[in-house]
């Protein structure tokens, strides 16, 4: 050991005399933000460490960069919980007066996220035990002697459903990545808790607006245009009535789905790999098609609407497009959706959480509303007549081409990559050579020509065999991932399911970009297959790493510490930002 060694040891000891009234408790004091628990035997529960470091003041970090100095050190010592992991905050890289090299310290206000699993033998009842933090506290002249500081954290065991909802709201309310400023869940959350009722509803409206921009909710334009299109008459009494309808029924299904998924701990958007939901929306697809090529009109049946006080048939169909309209949207699961299912769930009351989803729905529908109206007005256009028939005739294929798109899951991948392009080059041809309707108008020929034309070309274009740019994927294996982590890999672990649109554009956009896949080189990445989620294999993984929907992409640091989760498209600039943060 050298002579400058020597001498910060000496330093451990000195401060004992000079600094004896000081008081190390005043150097650092900690609190637990997240404390009276109610959580289950056997589940997992996380909580927040917060602490404070005095200014001017430093503590080593969890891995100092010499062996001789203490590093800081998080224990809690009980009979009911065991402390599973510690995720500390990054380090700093502080260069002091009598260190040769660069030390790694925590300053000002830090934040540990810890784990505790509950033993599954512990009975119900109050607990209470000490979480003690550890830490030696160094200014740029002298270190005192290692301390610590001490904070009960107070949990209450329990079997309801009402605990697992509390538990759910520790593991889903923050990310793995307690240093990010980004935290899209909590800061919902937030936002609502100090909001009252009135704000909170309208908050959630202007979030169903913005989900408008995500590509899930893309299919239900054609589908609002060509249904609203369409209708007999375009009195925009009748219209309005017609789209509040569509939208209400999409915003009931919305809701039902948002809340069973915020209570029950399902994936968002599940119903989407389903068989029989998919088949169901399928069919409806064939059937709307139909009723475009004009086998039948879709109606109730005239006994039913003289039952019905004389009511529309267009009523009924209109509400129940929309309840099944609002399955198509559900797989948007982005950031502001995650946060308000955890925000649910941490709430546990089915009317409120039912009450937000509705009116987050309301925001998704609006748009609808005002697109029925447009789309029914195209009735009123002059001259309709038998180019209309042909307008409903394209909308025909359309549906059909959504019928195919929605049956893709359940279709082996080798035949569903060629199926929708060779649909699209039929349906055009077909148009082109066979559709005589409304030929002898000189616009709409124009239009249906261009059209069908881009269809084509489009359709040829995804047939042409494509050398596929992505990053060496590995099939993921719990035995592969513990083999990463006890070899201090960094690791990208992507859960994506095939009824996903944003995994795809993940793949297609951000995962191919030469800079990511250069970055990712220095990374083990995994591919999860989330597509069956009602598998055992899938629930335990989706138990394991706290899924709550696709994509969910997960940055794994060196230490095996998750420093980013990623719910959500992003393009590949902010991808590479996130994936610093490992560094």
């Amino acid at each position: 050991m050298n002579f400058k060694k020597i001498f910060i040891l000496s330093l451990l000891f000195i401060p004992q005399i000079v600094f004896a009234q000081l008081g190390q408790n005043d150097l650092v004091k900690i609190k637990l933000a997240k404390n009276n628990l109610k959580v289950n035997a056997g589940s997992q529960f996380k909580v927040i460490l917060e602490a404070n470091i005095k200014e001017s003041w430093h503590i080593n970090s969890n891995k100092p960069n010499d062996d001789f100095l203490i590093p800081s050190k998080v224990t809690a010592k009980n009979n009911i919980a065991t402390l599973m992991n510690v995720a500390y905050p990054h380090p700093k890289e502080l260069k002091l007066e009598f260190s040769e090299k660069p030390v790694s310290v925590f300053d000002d206000d830090i934040k540990l996220e810890l784990t505790f699993s509950v033993d599954k033998n512990t009975s119900s009842g109050k607990y209470s035990f000490p979480v003690k933090f550890n830490f030696q506290a160094c200014n740029d002249q002298t270190c005192m002697p290692p301390a610590d500081v001490t904070e009960n954290l107070n949990v209450e065991v329990v079997g309801s459903v009402q605990g697992a909802a509390s538990e759910k709201q520790e593991v889903r309310g923050e990310t793995s990545n307690v240093n990010s400023e980004k935290k899209d869940d909590s800061s919902i959350g937030s936002t609502l808790e100090k909001s009252g009722l009135f704000l909170s509803l309208i908050f959630v409206f202007i979030g169903g607006l913005a989900l408008n921009l995500t590509p899930c909710v893309y299919p239900l334009i054609p589908i609002t245009i060509g249904y609203f299109g369409g209708q007999s008459e375009g009195r925009t009494s009748r219209l309005f009535l017609l789209g509040i309808l569509y939208v209400l029924g999409m915003s009931l299904t919305y809701s039902v789905i948002g809340v069973v998924t915020s209570l029950s701990g399902a994936i968002f958007g599940t119903l989407m790999q389903n068989m029989f939901v998919i088949i169901g929306i399928a069919f409806l697809f064939v059937l709307l098609a139909l009723s475009q090529f004009g086998v039948y009109e879709f109606k109730l049946p005239d006994s039913w609407v003289m039952k019905a006080g004389g009511a529309k048939g267009g009523a009924f169909g209109a509400f129940f497009m929309g309840l099944t309209m609002g399955i198509v949207a559900a797989p948007c699961i982005g950031p502001f959706v995650l946060g308000l299912v955890t925000y649910v769930a941490a709430k546990g009351d089915p009317l409120y959480g039912f009450l937000m989803f509705f009116m987050m729905a309301l925001g998704l529908g609006f748009p609808y509303l005002l697109l029925a109206l447009f789309s029914g007005k195209i009735k009123k256009l002059p001259r309709a007549g038998d180019w209309m028939e042909g307008v409903k005739h394209i909308f025909g294929f359309l549906f059909l081409g959504m019928a195919i798109y929605f049956i893709g899951p359940i279709i082996p991948k080798e035949l569903n990559k060629y199926l929708l392009p060779a649909f699209g080059i039929i349906a055009s041809l077909y148009l082109l050579l066979i559709d005589k309707m409304a030929n002898n108008v000189k616009i709409f020929r124009i239009f249906k020509i261009v059209f069908s034309t881009i269809v084509i070309a489009v359709s040829i274009y995804a047939l042409i065999p494509t050398k596929k740019i992505e990053p060496e994927w590995q099939k993921f294996s719990e035995v592969k991932y513990e083999q990463s982590l006890v070899n201090n890999e960094r690791m990208v672990v992507d859960f994506y399911a095939d009824w996903c649109i944003p995994c795809k554009e993940l793949d297609a956009l951000t995962f191919s970009d030469p800079r990511v896949l250069s970055s990712l080189t220095k990374f083990t990445t995994y591919k999860v297959d989330m597509t069956q989620t009602a598998s055992d294999e899938t629930e335990k993984l989706r138990n394991k790493f706290k899924i709550i929907g696709m994509p969910t992409v997960l940055i794994i640091d060196a230490r095996g510490e998750e420093v980013e989760r990623l719910t959500g498209f992003v393009n590949a600039n902010e991808f590479l930002k996130l994936l610093q943060k490992a560094n």
